[in-house]
């Protein structure tokens, strides 16, 4: 069995603590724990590792938030992954701070990576894991939010929260997705 996870972000330096990259953060989280290490190769930093006999492909497109869908596209055919067995790791400002949930298909709910995904897979079914950032902003300013970076006091949960999520990744990959939706959605 194979499998494609992707972290949503944004490369360089500059975005590397803020909301909109918390799936970069989850997959890195999930990569150093299998003992894996990202290497830069086409459209992504690519990592590859085993987990209970599964080969996952890790990803991290370097493409841009709002184009994350052609990486995504590309290491789908390259690594022959069918759609079912793909996850994309987001932020959602529709959650509260922490909050985690997948979901085995829908909207991009105004997030332009996903939309990206979307319209270059020509379908909103495909799996993903929604990790709340909130939505603490004032009208108009919800680009400065996510492109912020965490608080203090946000920053303290954040390693757990990473840890929870990357429960997730292991779930979808070995119990599959209603059996992980089941134990982990909410916590």
């Amino acid at each position: 069995m194979k499998y494609l996870i992707i972290g949503l972000g944004n490369p360089g330096f500059k975005y590397e603590n803020t909301r909109h990259n918390i799936g970069f953060k989850v997959v890195e989280e999930f990569v150093k724990e299998r003992g894996g290490a990202f290497e830069t190769d086409k459209l992504a930093d690519v990592a590859k590792v085993k987990f209970k006999g599964r080969t996952i492909v890790v990803i991290k497109p370097n493409t841009f938030m709002n184009l994350s869908g052609k990486a995504v596209n590309y290491w789908m055919q390259t690594e022959k992954i069918k759609r079912e067995n793909i996850l994309v790791v987001t932020d959602d400002i529709a959650l509260p701070y922490g909050k985690l949930r997948m979901k085995g298909k829908g909207s991009d709910g105004g997030h332009n990576g996903l939309k990206d995904i979307q319209a270059v897979l020509g379908t909103s079914q495909y799996t993903r894991l929604r990790f709340g950032v909130g939505s603490e902003f004032n009208p108009g300013k919800q680009s400065n939010y996510v492109l912020g970076e965490w608080s203090k006091d946000e920053n303290l949960d954040l390693p757990e929260r990473i840890s929870t999520a990357t429960e997730f990744i292991k779930g979808f990959t070995t119990i599959g997705l209603q059996l992980t939706m089941t134990n982990w959605n909410g916590k």
